[in-house]
């Protein structure tokens, strides 16, 4: 389609904005309600993490499968392979939940939502720059809504499983949030793998966001201190009070 640095660049800023996205989607709503520095710092290492976890899928699961199905040879991508890397993706994640800093606010679960979005970009810019090369025109619907389900659900998924894993570190189940993140991660990697050349991959992954995704506001919830939580009530029913009076004037003045 276009030069590689173009086709980078393209990738990069889908993913980016994907990211933005699933940031003020979440985060925003309990914005002062939670450490933010440390959901900053576990951007910074999920960008890092991402990184080499999107580099080895892409080498060992990705790259193999696009040749499989170009060249329609028999199935080359090795399920040990897959289920090495993720379990390997789920250990890092688990390490940087817990670490102290972390622990100590009880915000697993924001900082997770910061890491799996952080990893998820760099997942969906892989991804991305794949989908991209195997084109030669923008000017195809199909390129369209990979582009923007790899730029909406790849941060988002990440974010889900990633916060999910905090939760259950806050309930205590270590080895279960580990063993979770690695399973729904080999599942959304084999998919993202298949959406890359076949559009109906999305009728699996966007169903399975939507769903979950109602679930991550009670995950963040839990994360929140008593006294955060109260404060946050009050604001609420104040923000609502605001609202009806506001309608009530509306209505007086028509």
């Amino acid at each position: 389609m276009a030069s590689a640095f173009l086709l980078f660049q393209a990738a990069s800023i889908t993913s980016l904005i994907g990211m933005t996205l699933g940031w003020r989607g979440v985060m925003t709503k309990y914005s002062g309600f939670y450490d933010l520095p440390t959901a900053w710092s576990n951007v910074f290492w999920g960008l890092l993490l991402g990184g080499i976890y999107a580099s080895l899928t892409h080498n060992y699961i990705l790259n193999p499968y696009l040749v499989m199905v170009q060249n329609e040879t028999a199935l080359e991508v090795n399920a040990l392979d897959l289920l090495f890397i993720c379990l390997v993706a789920s250990i890092a994640a688990h390490m940087l939940l817990r670490r102290e800093r972390v622990r100590s606010g009880s915000s697993q679960p924001t900082s997770g939502w910061a890491l799996g979005l952080a990893i998820g970009a760099m997942m969906g810019m892989v991804h991305l720059y794949r989908v991209f090369d195997g084109y030669d025109t923008l000017l195809s619907l199909k390129l369209w809504v990979t582009v923007i389900g790899f730029g909406v659900f790849a941060p988002r998924t990440e974010a889900l499983i990633c916060s999910f894993h905090g939760h259950l570190m806050l309930q205590g189940r270590r080895w279960g949030a580990v063993l979770r993140s690695t399973f729904w991660r080999c599942s959304y990697v084999v998919m993202f793998s298949f959406a890359t050349v076949d559009i109906l991959a999305w009728v699996f992954i966007v169903p399975f966001a939507l769903l979950i995704d109602k679930r991550a506001s009670e995950w963040i919830w839990d994360s929140i201190p008593s006294e955060g939580k109260k404060r946050l009530r009050k604001m609420w029913a104040r923000q609502i009070r605001e609202k009806r009076e506001a309608e009530e004037q509306t209505s007086a003045q028509a």
